[in-house]
This record gives C-alpha cells, sequence and structure tokens, in this order.
C-alpha cells in the first residue's frame, strides 16, 4: 500500500491542452494519470465514425500522447486510467499496443472496460419492462426510438479496479463516470470496499474536482483571475489520497496557475444538481459536508466528507437525431453598427417571410452587444463593430439548407458597411439531442479484460 497516493489529472475533455498529460508524468512524481475525454455529444460523434470505420470510434489523440510518455511512466510505474476509448474501448487498446510494439515494450498489460454500450439491446430490455423513458421529462423513448444514434450506461470505479487487481497498467474505459476515473485508484491502493461510503464520497469528490483539468488549479477562474499567475504554463491539478479518506489537491512546482480553496470551491459547484445528492455508481456524496481548508501552497485539503449508499440504478447517455441547423455571421462596423446590424435581422426574417420558410428556431445574436447575456445587455449605444449571428433549426434539411442561401446576398443588398462573411454560405449541421435515462444496475454489467503485448 501506497501512502499517500498521487493522481493527476490530464485531461478535463478530448481537445483540452494537449501538453498537460506531459507535464504531469514529466515535472513532478505522480502515481496514476487519469484523463477524461468523454462529453455525452462526444459518443455521438464516436459512433458515427465508427460506423464509418470499424477500427474508430475513440479518441485519436490518445493514441501519439500515449507514444509520448509510455517509456516515462513504465519506468516510474505510472499507470494511465482514461475513458478515451469511447464506443471502442477495444480498438483504443489495440492502437495503444501497436505504440508498444513500436517503442519495443513488452509485457505491457492494457485493461478494457467493455459493456457499457446498450444500442443493440433497446428491444430486448424494452421487452423487459425497462422502459428507458426520459429522466428530465418522463417522455417515453418511442419518441425519439428511430433517431436514437448511441445509448451507453455510466459505469463507475468498480471496472476499474477490476482491471487494476488484473495487473492493467493501463486502464482503457468507454463511458465512464469522470468521477470514477480518480476514485479507482484510491479503492485499488487502499483496500476501500463496496460500503465505505464516507471513503468512496471522499474518493467521488477529488474525482469531481479533477475532472475538469486545469478548471481547478486557475484556469476559468471567476474570484480574482487577474491574479492568477503563468497561464501559459499552467499546471494541472493532482489529488493526493490517503487511506482514511483524507485528500490534499495540489499541483506540481514550478507551474503556472494556483491552487486556493477559492479555484477549489469553483470547480466544486460546476455541474452538481442537488449537492446533498450527487449521485454516482459508486456511492452519493454530500457537497454540503465537505471542508475546505488551505494547507500550504497551492495545497488545500478536503475533508469531512459525508457518502450514502449508491442507488440501484446506472444512468444511461442517449442521444438522437433532431434535425439539422445552420448559422451565419456578418461584421458590421462604424458608425451605427448595431442599429446596421438590427435592420440587417429585420431584412433577412423579411426575406425569408417572403418565402414561406417557417423554422422549429431561429435566432439571432448581436456578438459584441447581447451574445453573452441576451435581454440584460445594455449600455453600449455605438459599439466599434457588432457581429450579426443568427441560425436556424429544423426538422428539414432542405428548409435549413435554403435559410443559408439568404445570408449572402445581405452584403450587397443591406445595410452599408459590412464584412466577414467567414466560411461561406452556412450548410445545415446535423442537430444531436441528449436524452437522460435509468437502468437498473442488474440488468447490465460491465466487461473487463487484459490485452498484452
Amino acid at each position: 500500500m501506497k501512502a499517500p497516493i498521487r493522481i493527476a489529472s490530464g485531461q478535463g475533455f478530448w481537445g483540452d491542452l494537449l501538453r498537460a498529460p506531459v507535464d504531469q508524468v514529466n515535472k513532478g512524481p505522480i502515481d496514476y494519470l487519469v484523463m477524461d475525454y468523454l462529453a455525452e455529444v462526444t459518443m455521438s460523434i464516436l459512433q458515427k465514425q465508427r460506423r464509418k470505420d470499424p477500427t474508430l470510434g475513440y479518441a485519436k489523440d490518445l493514441i501519439p500522447l500515449i507514444e509520448g510518455i509510455l517509456p516515462q511512466c513504465i519506468e516510474r510505474d505510472i499507470k494511465i486510467i482514461t475513458n478515451g476509448g469511447g464506443v471502442n474501448p477495444q480498438s483504443c487498446s489495440e492502437a495503444i499496443l501497436s505504440v508498444a510494439r513500436k517503442l519495443g515494450i513488452v509485457g505491457l498489460k492494457v485493461g478494457v472496460v467493455g459493456g457499457d454500450d446498450i444500442l443493440d439491446r433497446i428491444a430486448d430490455l424494452r421487452a423487459q419492462g425497462i422502459e428507458l423513458k426520459n429522466m428530465e421529462t418522463g417522455e417515453p423513448l418511442d419518441a425519439i426510438l428511430e433517431r436514437l444514434e448511441c445509448a451507453n450506461v455510466y459505469f463507475g470505479a468498480s471496472p476499474i479496479v477490476q482491471a487494476l487487481s488484473q495487473g492493467a497498467q493501463i486502464v482503457i474505459t468507454g463511458r465512464t463516470t469522470d468521477t470514477g476515473l480518480t476514485l479507482a485508484p484510491m479503492i485499488y491502493e487502499f483496500g476501500w470496499s463496496e460500503s465505505d461510503w464516507d471513503k468512496l464520497a471522499a474518493g467521488t469528490i477529488a474525482g469531481h474536482i479533477l475532472e475538469c483539468g486545469g478548471q481547478a488549479s486557475g484556469g476559468n477562474f471567476s474570484g480574482d483571475w487577474r491574479s492568477v499567475p503563468d497561464l501559459e504554463h499552467i499546471g494541472f491539478p493532482i489529488a493526493e489520497a490517503w487511506p482514511g479518506g483524507e485528500i490534499v489537491i495540489t499541483k506540481h512546482d514550478h507551474t503556472g496557475g494556483m491552487v486556493t480553496v477559492q479555484t477549489v470551491s469553483e470547480q466544486l459547484v460546476y455541474e452538481i444538481g442537488n449537492p446533498q445528492s450527487y449521485i454516482t455508481p459508486d456511492c452519493v456524496a454530500d457537497f454540503t459536508s465537505i471542508r475546505l481548508q488551505q494547507v500550504g501552497n497551492n495545497r488545500v485539503s478536503v475533508s469531512q466528507v459525508k457518502g450514502a449508499p449508491a442507488t440501484s440504478f446506472y444512468k444511461v447517455s442517449m442521444a438522437y437525431l433532431d434535425g439539422y441547423t445552420a448559422i451565419g455571421t456578418l461584421t458590421y462596423s462604424w458608425p451605427d453598427a448595431l442599429e446596421k446590424a438590427k435592420r440587417a435581422d429585420e431584412i433577412l426574417r423579411g426575406r425569408l417571410k417572403d418565402l414561406d420558410l417557417k423554422f422549429e428556431e431561429i435566432r439571432t445574436e448581436y456578438v459584441g452587444y447581447n451574445s453573452c447575456h441576451g435581454q440584460l445587455a445594455h449600455g453600449l449605444s455605438d459599439p466599434n463593430e457588432v457581429v450579426l449571428r443568427i441560425g436556424v433549426r429544423d426538422r428539414s434539411y432542405d428548409v435549413v439548407e435554403r435559410f443559408g442561401k439568404e445570408l449572402a446576398p445581405l452584403i450587397l443588398t443591406g445595410p452599408p458597411g459590412v464584412t466577414g462573411f467567414a466560411g461561406g454560405r452556412p450548410k445545415p449541421k446535423e442537430v444531436i439531442s441528449f436524452w437522460p435515462a435509468l437502468i437498473p444496475t442488474a440488468a447490465v454489467s460491465p466487461q473487463v479484460h487484459i490485452n498484452t503485448v
């Protein structure tokens, strides 16, 4: 048993700072590198990639990253855990093993966690009486069944622990909770039981703090953001964990950013819903019980966390095709920039009406004036420039496509002082919408196996 273990956040989303995991491995001691790649919409994107090519469906950025850090991780006994396997963790594992062969590494064990993809089981599950209705609206699945793109169960830490127990040095998962990536090493290293609710909740809280990468170490900080040092070289957060459930959030020395009670607090309230009942597959955590204390430079202790038993359900992340959208922009310059942009919007809407084009939704924003604060915007009577951004959404591809043909003509047939028609005529893009549901834990089981080079 190691005490403490150091669990480092390497990615907060697919597209995060590419240098961050490299820095975590090379700029100081860590035991685990955890990387979160998945958002709800990401799963549908990956599913489409796999349909075009059965060998794809995972975060492709992960493979060159692994190639760059694998020798150091093996030398320093750093284990890697990531949900970058997306909808095809097996292919992701095979790509990693190919990298190992290329580097001349032998004996590498890659754990694969599958079983979360239930898209092909929908009919069977419904026959068993599992409705998979929208857990927020109560709508029946029939409303979108024919348009489903993906359906993935959120597993927790348990299957990752199984993989680690079988000797995995890298664990690749599909749709696993962000918090489970960090909790799993603590369960594995410290032997926590499935009913150590307070300890499980403490590990879950640590995972929540790490899950958004640099957001806990000064990135996107809405307090005194000017005081955050050296964001150019921000150090991502690290959780130091002890067997009793004590956690300290820190970062590597000589990196940018900062870890304070304020930065950690801001991350804690990110996307939590009911703070007294943060539900995961591993436990239910009470965020109101958390006590934070600054215990050193860039060191914040997290203590007194209370937990409760997990529910008998998993959450299912489902996504479906919900029509098409097209968004275009034009930039209007001073003088009278805002007035010109508003008049251009009126002209465009009038022409769309003449064409009898009706949309499920049409929305206009004036970037530089109200795109962030909407109706609360005020105080800019004559800004230097305003970007007219207008978008439409509809089930009909043809209707959305026709809208795109009406924007460019405004350049010569609308108000003066216009520029910035970037990207050409806006083309229809698919809209993917989220459908959250619940499934009994007994209805689905994680599948864990080890691949070796």
